[in-house]
């Protein structure tokens, strides 16, 4: 039996009162009141409802040591980006990892490996294995339904996995960015009840008025919460807060915590955040997560400072795992697991021949993933298109990591990257090889170098080559979340040295492979068209 006393914040009856609570067997057997009790807010612990773990280049069991840290109690995570390397096994290693350590995961069934049939991953998961998925107990959603031009168009597939978790009574995840009208509408009565991709408050307001849920994302590379956090007020039955995808950087700084903290500075009152937060997950999910009520688990985090939201303390399942910002537990080693296959890449093969007089360019904004389609026009006489870095004119490449085959080649302007070549094995959501250069000597070797390590990010520059090897899947290290943001700092920063001006370069390149996102984007298969949704010709 624990006794436990402070300012307990209640999300549920929205009020706050000096208290005790009473723990055993990992749960809360009573609440009391206790007009003496000073010392700390205790609240409920916060939930991220929806991401991607690899992105932040960390095992679960590595991410957890740290989230905890922040408050952290529980995430709802897409395991799709290992699935799309290593298919059921990769799924399988997210689980067992996160089983290490006390965070609790909830993982989905990725319902787009691959997210389109215009790109090469290095696994398929069609209907039938989406099924068998669903009908485990350790796997409690279907994931994003990035495909949603299948589902308006009802593709047999996309539509049998729906079917699939509307039998099993699992909830279903979207991603619909911009879709609006008759598609919405469409898209929504699938059954599909979340959204994160939205960008405006318009846009919201509409996927609300179907009954959806909004998710308000603040991540690394989509940053939308300043926009969309009007919501908070308006509507805080309806909204969850996620990140969606956080570098270790950006971890080590905070988590869900810097999100109410945020939105506290912006007049938002407490209990409409902390439903946000806490309550809404756990109610759309059905997780087994406490709400610092009578029966619950212990689950909940002592803050000092409301204003500050700095976590002191951290509490899951009645026991401390972390205290003044250090886990209280031991995380250990995995054994790596990886698919990669790439060949060796020649820098005659990266010579674009001109065969029009303009090429289409993929036109990047910082803080976004939705890209632009530009245009350059090609010099009278030339007989090959090169990088231009004056004109912040680079050359991108994908090339497929799991069997030979020529490398995809296009251009990308707001990079501003001045020399040199940046590269990596992150590149959503096949992860296939990504590379952004302003020469082709050095987009050669930035390939090469990824393939000499087994995936991972670099950048060269002539004779300096830094590399950040990424065993696990190509996308995960094997370090802590403070040694693994050391390493990716230095590599980021001599990007950013070197030219560009973008907030996380890696980050966003790593988003121009995926189709799914408007408008022109580069898979290991050429240019793509996301308002048409095929591929399409570099030159116009």
């Amino acid at each position: 039996m624990k006794k436990i006393s402070g300012i307990i914040v209640d999300p549920v009856a929205r009020h706050q009162f000096p208290g005790t609570l009473v723990i055993d067997q990992g749960r809360i057997v009573e609440i009391l009141s206790d007009p003496g009790a000073r010392g700390p807010f205790i609240l409920p612990g916060l939930i991220d409802a929806h991401i991607h773990i690899e992105s932040s280049m960390l095992t679960p069991a590595a991410f957890g040591a740290k989230a905890v840290c922040h408050g952290t109690v529980a995430v709802v995570a897409d395991p799709h980006e290992i699935a799309n390397v290593l298919g059921i096994a990769g799924i399988d290693f997210m689980i067992e990892s996160g089983k290490q350590v006390p965070l609790k995961f909830y993982f989905g069934a990725p319902s787009c490996v691959p997210a389109t049939g215009f790109e090469n991953s290095g696994a398929t998961l069609d209907a039938r294995r989406v099924e068998a998925l669903l009908t485990r107990d350790d796997i409690f959603f279907l994931a994003e339904i990035m495909n949603f031009p299948g589902v308006i168009n009802q593709d047999p597939e996309v539509m049998a996995k729906l079917a699939a978790a509307a039998k099993l009574g699992k909830r279903v995840d979207g991603h619909a960015p911009g879709l609006r009208g008759e598609s919405l509408v469409a898209y929504a009565q699938a059954g599909i009840s979340t959204d994160h991709e939205s960008g405006t408050l318009a846009e919201c307001y509409e996927k609300l008025a179907l009954g959806m849920q909004i998710m308000l994302r603040q991540g690394s590379s989509a940053r939308d919460f300043e926009v969309l956090h009007p919501l908070i007020t308006s509507h805080f039955g309806q909204c969850m807060l996620c990140s969606d995808d956080l570098k270790p950087a950006d971890l080590v700084r905070g988590h869900i915590n810097l999100l109410v903290k945020q939105g506290l500075s912006l007049g938002h009152d407490l209990f409409d955040l902390l439903q946000c937060a806490c309550v809404n997950p756990v109610r759309h999910y059905g997780l087994k997560v406490g709400l610092l009520q009578k029966g619950d688990p212990a689950d909940f985090i002592m803050v000092d400072d409301l204003a500050r939201m700095e976590v002191s303390g951290t509490w899951i399942g009645g026991e401390m795992v972390s205290d003044k910002g250090q886990p209280l537990f031991e995380v250990a080693q995995p054994k790596p697991i990886n698919h990669f296959n790439a060949p060796l890449l020649m820098v005659e093969q990266l010579r674009v021949q001109a065969r029009g007089s303009q090429i289409k360019v993929i036109e990047v904004t910082d803080g976004q993933i939705v890209t632009g389609c530009g245009f350059h026009s090609v010099p009278p006489g030339s007989t090959v298109v090169e990088a231009d870095p004056a004109v912040d004119l680079l050359k991108i490449l994908v090339q497929n990591r799991y069997t030979s085959a020529p490398p995809a080649l296009g251009f990308v302007r707001g990079f501003g990257l001045k020399r040199g070549a940046m590269a990596s094995s992150i590149a959503h959501d096949s992860h296939n090889l990504i590379v952004i250069g302003s020469n082709d000597q050095d987009l050669a070797r930035a390939v090469n170098l990824l393939g000499e390590n087994g995936g991972g990010i670099c950048f060269v520059c002539g004779a300096e080559e830094r590399m950040m090897a990424l065993p696990v899947a190509g996308l995960m290290g094997l370090g802590s979340c403070e040694e693994m943001a050391r390493d990716y700092s230095v590599i980021e920063q001599r990007v950013k040295e070197n030219g560009s001006r973008l907030h996380t370069p890696f980050m966003t390149m790593a988003f121009l492979a995926l189709p799914v996102i408007p408008s022109l984007k580069i898979t290991d298969l050429g240019l793509f068209d996301g308002e048409r949704f095929a591929l399409t010709d570099l030159f116009v």
